[in-house]
């Protein structure tokens, strides 16, 4: 019996059904861009494997093809939470071809994505992000706003792509919060800590002003030295400035921060339910890779300090 509906190569075309997919999402789905864009990198692998084999019958897959495609992705390079990613990614797919009709089995949704591949975070501790949130010193030409930055970045976890899209009017001095909008448009509120309040106040007093000066009605919080609105990548070459100044290795990143933002609050007691709010996730076990970080440092210090540790 055949596994779906489709015999003829040309029923379906893979550019085309991608194009379809990614419609869906954005439309239907109500997706963020920076999401939509990320599914049509992943599932770019895929395409680059089918042509590469020459599969013309790609929705027909069988599991050892599907065994192979994982091992493809690894063969690229790909760590082991990425090659994950990417097998997310064609399910979804795979899925929404099923939801219209165009394929009837979907072997992909055989295969399992090991415990292994879960990522723990990198999470820097409170003495490396104390050194990274001092690098901007007053001469640098970026001093208020980068300052400002990284102080939001780290007070309240925020993605750089929300960063990026606060307004002026999300920002509640007075009161000390801010609210963000994160994926699929949805609002959150997060508090603002006394030095990321401090940091803001001088970036709106001493810099801010003069960014603005062409445009001087534009809503957007941070600027960029021709007055407009900061790009996500903006923000990462920021972040990765001041990591090398302060002498920190490793890959760090925007997100970066947003974990060890997530870890230090855990660590000082806070509990999982308001640290998954204060991020925004949607679903409670996205934020429990947090307590794995958390049990990794109680074990380290066990075995440090315990007489048969």
């Amino acid at each position: 019996m055949p596994e779906d509906k489709n015999t003829d190569a040309g029923e379906l075309t893979l550019q085309a059904e991608l194009r379809a997919f990614a419609d869906y999402l954005q439309q239907e789905r109500g997706l963020a861009e920076n999401t939509v864009q990320a599914y049509r990198r992943d599932l770019q692998h895929f395409r680059q494997y089918v042509e590469a084999r020459g599969l013309r019958q790609w929705w027909s897959m069988s599991l050892a093809q599907w065994s192979e495609y994982l091992r493809y992705l690894r063969e690229q390079g790909l760590a082991s939470p990425s090659v994950a990613r990417n097998l997310v990614a064609a399910k979804m797919f795979f899925r929404f071809l099923h939801l219209e009709g165009k394929v009837e089995r979907r072997t992909v949704e055989l295969l399992s994505s090991p415990r292994l591949w879960q990522r723990i975070p990198f999470v820097l501790s409170p003495e490396a992000v104390e050194r990274l949130l001092t690098a901007p010193q007053f001469g640098d030409r970026m001093y208020y706003r980068d300052r400002a930055i990284l102080e939001v970045l780290y007070a309240t976890g925020a993605r750089a792509s929300e960063v990026v899209r606060l307004r002026l009017e999300d920002v509640y001095l007075e009161q000390g919060f801010l609210r963000c909008v994160g994926k699929g448009n949805k609002q959150r509120i997060v508090p603002l800590g006394r030095p990321a309040l401090t940091a803001i106040q001088a970036y709106l007093q001493e810099q801010r002003p003069q960014l603005c000066r062409r445009s001087p009605g534009t809503p957007w919080l941070f600027l960029s030295r021709s007055g407009q609105r900061l790009t996500r990548e903006m923000v990462w070459v920021v972040v990765r400035k001041y990591a090398r100044r302060a002498g920190l290795t490793g890959k760090i990143s925007p997100h970066t921060l947003r974990h060890s933002f997530a870890t230090h609050l855990l660590e000082g007691g806070a509990d999982l339910r308001s640290v998954q709010e204060m991020l925004g996730h949607a679903n409670l076990r996205t934020t429990q890779v947090y307590t794995h970080v958390d049990r990794q440092r109680l074990r380290m210090i066990h075995q440090k300090y315990h007489p048969r540790g």
